[in-house]
């Protein structure tokens, strides 16, 4: 009996897995890489981007390259929370995507700058915050560059592995960056600092607990409390600083519920429970099961 063969994967055939069949996860994460470009598009039509449109998707793609990048680090938490493995299998693609947003973000400042590389260049030495983008461009080229399989072959599980854990220091450099840009509007960055803040947070606590890289129930709901405090707490600090005003008046301010100003440490405490319930239900369904006796075909960095 003649068996069927295998699908041939293509390098460029991204929404297939390694065994060459079509990925629902892989398809959705290309949707999800593609969203804001329709975003953008639908923006364009009914409202457009404002006197100055160039700027406007500057700034969206260098926002859209931050989330992505949160978003991978996020992966490796909710695949062993949620036991769901083949998370791992798209964590490179958002990296990537990442990149790409990074790189447009770079190459729409040329634009607007109207090709003036001479300026450009002058303008990333002499202004920190382009100076800090900058970098963190450089290292998302360099995790990019070295994302392949081949690459990991080539380099070494253990140094490929080391390499990719500047992730965290990129992420660091590009808040950073993010909060530089938005000056006084700090909601949004300290929304996205604090879940970093989580996703560190968890990191450490398995690295300096766990053998298995698994945190306890009570683990996870205590670091969601003490990050969202810490939210909080780095919000009003840092809205004393900018406005002069006593962090204490900002805190009284943080059960002032509103629709449209909903404290960023509620958000965190509110994307923290939702991964405790998620642990919840996994420890009360899923089966035990040994560790795996073979190491996964890609390293755990992010």
């Amino acid at each position: 009996m003649v068996q069927a063969r295998k699908p041939a994967k293509a390098r460029w055939e991204v929404w297939r897995d390694a065994s060459g069949r079509l990925s629902a996860l892989r398809i959705g994460t290309l949707a999800l890489m593609v969203l804001p470009v329709a975003i953008a598009a639908y923006d364009f039509s009914t409202v457009g981007f404002g006197a100055r449109p160039i700027n406007d998707v500057i700034h969206r793609t260098g926002y859209w390259a931050l989330l992505f990048l949160v978003i991978s680090l996020a992966v490796t938490p909710l695949r062993r929370i949620a036991r769901f493995g083949r998370l791992l299998d798209i964590r490179r693609m958002i990296g990537v995507g990442a990149f790409v947003y990074a790189a447009a973000h770079i190459a729409l400042y040329v634009v607007d700058q109207k090709y003036d590389l001479w300026k450009v260049g002058s303008e990333i030495v002499l202004r920190l915050y382009l100076t800090i983008g900058f970098i963190a461009l450089l290292g998302l080229a360099v995790l990019a560059v070295t994302s392949t399989d081949g690459m990991v072959r080539r380099l070494g599980g253990k140094r490929w592995q080391r390499l990719h854990q500047i992730v965290y220091f990129i992420t660091l450099l590009a808040l950073v960056h993010f909060f530089q840009q938005t000056k006084a509007d700090v909601w949004l960055p300290t929304f996205i600092a604090g879940l970093c803040g989580w996703l560190i947070g968890y990191r450490i606590l398995v690295w300096r607990k766990t053998e298995r890289g698994e945190l306890p129930t009570w683990t996870i709901a205590a670091l969601t409390v003490a990050v969202a405090v810490l939210t909080f707490f780095a919000e009003a600090v840092g809205i004393g600083i900018a406005f002069k005003v006593s962090p204490l008046r900002v805190l009284e301010t943080a059960f002032d519920f509103d629709l449209y100003s909903i404290r960023p440490g509620w958000l965190v405490l509110g994307a923290g429970l939702i991964v405790v319930a998620v642990d919840l239900v996994r420890a009360l369904v899923a089966k035990p099961r040994r560790p795996p006796a073979v190491a996964e075909r890609a390293p755990e960095t992010a």
